[in-house]
């Protein structure tokens, strides 16, 4: 489904900030996989991400999805195709908008020309939908009034809606608490087996890392250090992804303590 091949990313290339971001990035995504991405802060994981969805272009190197080359493709056309949810809540619907208008904005997306009516009909069916996430009786509500937990949960709904190939989930759980953080990650497994989603994950959480999903790529300086799958990834550790990491790279994590998170 996703093919980054000989990926480079360089910010400010011929300055004194000069930074290397992505080194040389090979990664393939099979249709279906379900993808946890760790990796210590400033390894390269949202400068990943950012390129996956266009947000910035690559500096070298080749993205495919589907077989078509999209490397110059602009984000606003990757959306059609590549749905993102972002760690701030606050990022992924109209606060000032109410919940229904938010919701047929996303289920229109894509559709030039064509315009679905708000009707009595499609409020029933946004009803349905929202017993889900429990605001089912909320259809009128202005989005700002929800509590991150809720909006988050919204967004994640909507994401859904406009029928994403792809799903990047950039710690979208990380600016929540624990209540709603479990909630909105219980919807987003449902979501993911309900319509047999792909998707990339970044967390901190590593034992989160290693229960969810089928891959686990780790991340350091910009690189790919570690991909693991199936009965490999069943039987890591913490303890065990803390030590592969000290015998690829030769050194400890840095001083990340939600890298090393276990609840």
């Amino acid at each position: 489904m996703l093919d980054l091949s000989n990926i480079t990313k360089v910010f400010y290339p011929g300055t004194v900030n000069e930074k290397l971001a992505l080194d040389n990035i090979n990664l393939h995504v099979n249709k279906g996989d379900v993808i946890c991405v760790v990796g210590s802060n400033g390894s390269g994981k949202s400068t990943l991400f950012n390129l996956i969805s266009g947000t910035y272009p690559v500096t070298n190197g080749k993205i495919l999805f589907d077989g078509v080359d999209v490397t110059s493709s602009p984000e606003y056309k990757r959306a059609m195709t590549i749905g993102r949810i972002f760690q701030d809540p606050t990022k992924g619907t109209a606060a000032n908008m109410s919940i229904e208008d938010n919701m047929i904005t996303a289920e229109t997306k894509g559709m030039k020309g064509l315009k679905i009516s708000l009707n009595n009909e499609k409020r029933e069916q946004f009803k349905s939908l929202l017993t889900l996430i429990g605001l089912q009786d909320r259809l009128k509500d202005n989005v700002g009034l929800l509590s991150g937990g809720q909006r988050q949960a919204l967004t994640l709904l909507m994401t859904v809606m406009s029928k994403p190939k792809m799903l990047l989930l950039d710690e979208h759980t990380a600016a929540l608490d624990p209540r709603n953080a479990q909630i909105v990650m219980n919807l987003t497994e449902r979501f993911i087996n309900e319509y047999a989603l792909t998707a990339l994950m970044v967390t901190h959480n590593m034992q989160f890392a290693i229960d969810f999903g089928n891959r686990l790529i780790m991340m350091d300086e910009g690189n790919i250090i570690l991909d693991v799958a199936g009965q490999q990834k069943a039987s890591l550790t913490v303890e065990g992804l803390v030590k592969l990491f000290k015998d690829l790279r030769n050194k400890t994590f840095a001083n990340d303590e939600g890298l090393l998170t276990k609840e």
